[in-house]
């Protein structure tokens, strides 16, 4: 039985495969830059990694032993495996601000301009810039937990729960990217692309990537159990160290998908807002 696509069907097709084949053509733009222009990308390595060695061998023998059930003689070993997906998300957080950092300079040098005037869908202008921050989040993840495991960090995920965390992270980069793309839209310069980027980093530290929030002050506690990045958090430790996982698996993936929702409807909103001037 054959179906035969009306008019109207087969023009949103057609429109849906062009958004897709622009939205590629616009991700080869932006993997090209990042060759190119490989100082943002080490930057968002290199400063993770700095931070893991640090807070590891510096803080990790004391911030260690506070854990609960934790022998203090193994503090720094303990320590490891803990703050690990606290830097993992550091990292994801950080990479925003180069995603700010190049739409401000393709906004403010004409190129942005140069693509209105032809026949790209600004979605797909836009989703380029998000893929392919997303690719350099998750490569930057894998180098970080790269050195991770150099030092210590010992999960004991199964084959499975390898997978969900690896897709958990694909999207929490996804819709960190999406903020992104926003936050340097919205930015008036390039210089100060990466503000706004820089309040995403603070959130791991403000939740429980770095102490337990138990140990915070009761004012603190709440915001810390109920901000994002908190189940962001209890989920990769749940999957990658079995811990308890509870609904944090859950509330991660409602969260991805509130944050996606926010950042697209915001980079759209000022896009086309900024096309009509």
């Amino acid at each position: 039985m054959s179906t035969t696509l009306h008019p109207p069907a087969r023009q949103q097709v057609r429109r849906q495969s062009h958004v897709v084949a622009d939205a590629i053509t616009m991700l080869r733009r932006n993997l090209l830059h990042m060759v190119r222009y490989p100082g943002l990308s080490v930057f968002t390595i290199v400063g993770p990694v700095v931070l893991l060695l640090f807070f590891v061998f510096v803080f990790g023998g004391t911030l260690g032993a506070g854990l609960p059930g934790v022998d203090p003689a193994s503090g720094r070993e303990a320590y490891v495996s803990y703050v690990l997906p606290g830097i993992l998300l550091l990292t994801i957080a950080g990479s925003a601000g180069g995603t700010a950092t190049t739409v401000a300079m393709d906004m403010t040098e004409g190129i942005t301009a140069r693509f209105r005037t032809m026949a790209i869908p600004r979605a797909a202008v836009l989703a380029g810039h998000v893929l392919g921050n997303t690719l350099q989040a998750i490569i930057a993840v894998a180098l970080v937990l790269g050195v991770g495991l150099l030092i210590g960090f010992r999960p004991t995920a199964s084959p499975l729960e390898w997978a969900t965390a690896a897709g958990v992270i694909a999207l929490i980069s996804f819709a960190v990217s999406w903020l992104g793309v926003a936050m340097g839209i919205q930015a008036k310069s390039v210089e100060t692309a990466s503000n706004w980027p820089l309040l995403l980093t603070f959130l791991p530290f403000l939740g429980s990537g770095f102490v337990p929030t138990a140990s915070m002050p009761d004012w603190m506690q709440w915001f810390a159990q109920y901000q994002p990045f908190t189940p962001f958090l209890e989920a990769l430790r749940g999957l990658l160290l079995g811990t308890e996982l509870g609904w944090n698996l859950g509330l991660a993936l409602g969260w991805c998908a509130v944050i996606t929702a926010a950042g697209y409807a915001w980079a759209m909103a000022i896009y086309e807002r900024k096309s009509v001037r």
